[in-house]
Order: structure tokens, then sequence, then C-alpha cells
């Protein structure tokens, strides 16, 4: 190759690598003197930021879980004879009321025998009648000296024997009430009726057929786990009555709340929990029994705390820090305590309220530094307004969520 040649192609490579080299070096910062460029805190431009008001307000602090839905009541109907079902009254899915007549079967052997220890009482109350006669006769008698006192004791004792007599046929005739009674069955109390298994004409024996199942479903329960740490604040809601429940229906169906009416009385080794029960109001039949549903109970309520976005919380091999902007819209690192964190928001110590505390732009912060508030959106964004004095926010509580 011609050395003239090659002597163009190396000095075009060489161009080419410096130009590279250059344009490296700017799209890394540096200056024309090779420095790197000053970030906007080190040359004392404002950084943008965005702030917010730290809040004081009540702090819910909610336990999440999932619940299952229990009926209260849930009762098998069952009979309590052998016999054959004559008719039957309701229908499957039926709502039916306590003493509402469900089944009747067949009674021709118990009304006979009814009939019989009634006629069986008002035979021996006829025998009693006479031997009451016999006893005034014999009294009359003695006042008149035809009869001994001991005739008077023999009619004396024959009364008292045909009353207990008497007292024995009203019982068994009461027995044949209860068995004559057995054939006409009636809900024990207010339910939906589940599955009908037997029919007019089918044979039944107690304890075995099961005939129907009546189901509570208004009111209704709903039963879920609860941590062991927050089996004291739990029993404390239970007693006083404040113990609020949500449950979160499945697929934005919406919610329910009811309260919560039993703690278990023991903790659960194996998992640490505790077993609770809510009841929940349920006469539109929103929840039914086997569902799963979310549930969300308040355990604790923070009052008066200082409530500021969990976003704004930096965490440090020092510690936990925000950044709060002071009236000179300076930067300053503020150490704080996390008491409650959930979602959005954490409360915290060390800050007071109404303190503009930095949500976006903290990473570019550095304590001293300038900063210029940008636009920002949520709640407690104030467009870098002055503070007013800490006073309290009309927010409403905000609610930390806590999972088991």
């Amino acid at each position: 190759m011609n050395k003239s040649l090659v002597g163009w192609v190396v000095a075009a490579v060489v161009v080419v690598a410096g130009v590279g080299y250059g344009l490296a070096s700017r799209g890394k910062g540096e200056g024309p003197g090779g420095a790197a460029a000053p970030s906007a805190a080190a040359s004392g431009a404002p950084v943008s930021v965005s702030t917010v008001r730290a809040q004081r307000r009540d702090y819910e602090v909610t336990l999440e879980a999932t619940g299952s839905v229990t009926a209260l009541n849930s009762v098998d109907i069952r009979p309590q004879v052998a016999s054959t079902i004559t008719q039957v009254h309701i229908k499957e899915g039926q709502f039916v009321k306590a003493g509402e007549l469900l089944f009747t079967l067949d009674a021709r052997t118990d009304e006979v025998n009814v009939a019989k220890a009634q006629a069986q009482l008002e035979k021996d109350l006829a025998s009693l009648a006479d031997a009451q006669r016999q006893l005034t006769r014999s009294k009359d008698l003695l006042a008149q000296n035809f009869v001994s006192q001991s005739a008077v004791d023999s009619s004396q004792t024959l009364v008292e024997g045909q009353q207990a007599v008497v007292s024995s046929d009203r019982a068994a005739l009461a027995a044949a009430k209860v068995a004559l009674g057995y054939n006409r069955i009636v809900a024990p109390g207010a339910g939906r009726a589940g599955a009908i298994n037997v029919f007019p004409g089918s044979s039944v024996q107690p304890a075995t057929s099961t005939l129907v199942t009546l189901t509570q479903i208004d009111p209704i329960a709903v039963g879920f786990n609860l941590p062991q740490r927050n089996l004291g604040e739990a029993l404390r809601n239970l007693q006083s009555g404040r113990g609020v429940v949500t449950a979160v229906l499945p697929e934005g169906r919406g919610t329910l709340t009811g309260k919560l009416q039993f703690v278990d009385n023991n903790v659960d080794a194996s998992s640490g929990t505790v077993k609770v029960k809510a009841v929940f109001d349920n006469a539109r039949q929103t929840l039914w029994p086997g569902a799963f549903v979310g549930v969300k109970l308040v355990v604790e309520t923070l009052k008066d705390a200082t409530v500021v976005p969990q976003a704004s919380v930096i965490q440090g091999p020092r510690g936990n820090i925000v950044y709060v902007v002071d009236a000179s819209n300076k930067a300053a690192a503020r150490p704080v305590q996390v008491v409650q964190a959930a979602g959005s928001d954490a409360v915290v110590q060390g800050v007071q309220p109404g303190e503009r505390v930095v949500v976006d732009g903290r990473q570019n912060l550095r304590p001293g530094a300038a900063v210029a508030e940008k636009a920002a959106s949520g709640p407690g964004a104030d467009g870098g307004k002055p503070a007013r004095g800490g006073a309290a926010s009309s927010t409403p509580p905000a609610s930390a969520v806590v999972t088991p």
C-alpha cells in the first residue's frame, strides 16, 4: 500500500477519536477547563421541590385481614320420632319465622294414644268422685256413731289413692300429647330454608334424617384472625362498644359497617393469632354464609397525631429524617421517629404541625440549600405558601392499615 495513503488514514482516525472524546466529556458535565460542572445545590441555585404541610389530626390504626362470613345460627331440622312425612309446608330457599310449621308427620298412632289416656283419666276421675262421696258419707255416719273411725280412715285412704291414680293419668295424658306434638315440626327460629331432603311419603328416623337446614341470614357474622399484638386494643374496643369493623365486598361492590362482638379466650400458639367475630346487619342479603370478604378493624386511634406523607421520610444509616423548609425557603434536615406508617401517610415525632415538608426533590437537597416551590398536587400541598401557625387541619382522620 502507498505510504502516503496509510498516513492519511491514521490521521483521520486520530481526528475522529478526538471529536468523540470531546463530546463524551461534555455529556458528563465537564466544563471548558475539564472540571465537572457544579450541581444546582453546590452552585447556590434554588432546588425545585414540592412541599406538603404536616397535619395534626386523629389517626386510625386499622387492621386489614380476610374474613369468612358465618351464620349466627344454623340448625339442622331432624324428626324426634320414627314416622312418615305427610305434608311439606315450605319451599326450598324460603324465609321462615320462628314457630312456623315446616313438616307434618303421620300422627294417627299418637292421636289414638292421646284419646286412650284421656279416657283413662275420665274413668279414674269418676272413681275419685265416688270415693269422695263415700268419705263424706262415712264422716256423717261417724258423727251419728253408726260407724267406727277405722271405716272413715279406710274411706280417706281410698280417696287419696284414687287422687294419686288421677295424677298419674294426667301425666300419661301430657306425655301422649308431647309425643303427638312431635308430628308437627316447627321452626325453632327465623332463617332461610336450605335444600329439602324429604317429600310426602318419605320415611324418617330420629337423629339420622335431616329434613332441612335453617340458616339465619340477618344479622350475620364475619370471623377473622387478629394478631396477638393487637389483642389488648381489641379487648378494650369490645368492652367499650367502639369496635367498628368494615367488611369490604369483593369486585368493588361496596362496604358494610358492623361491630366487634366476640374475642376468643385463647391465642393460637401455631399462628400467634386470636379468633374474633363481628356482626353486621344484612337486610339486603349482601353477605352470604361461606363467602370471603376483606375486613378492616380500627384497633387504635392516635389522638392529635402529626401526619406527613410517607414519601417524605428518608431512611438513612443514622435513622429517619425529613427535609423541612423554613420561612426563608431554606431546607433543613429534621430527625424524626416514625410512630406508625401505612399507605401514603406516616405518623412522626420531630416535626411540628404546619411545617412545610419536602416530598418531591428531596434527593437533590442538602441542609441549608435554597429551594424553589413547584406546583404540587394531593392533600396538604400548599404551593410554597408560608405556614399558618400549625393550625389543625380539617381533613378527616387518616387510617393506617396493618396486614397480619
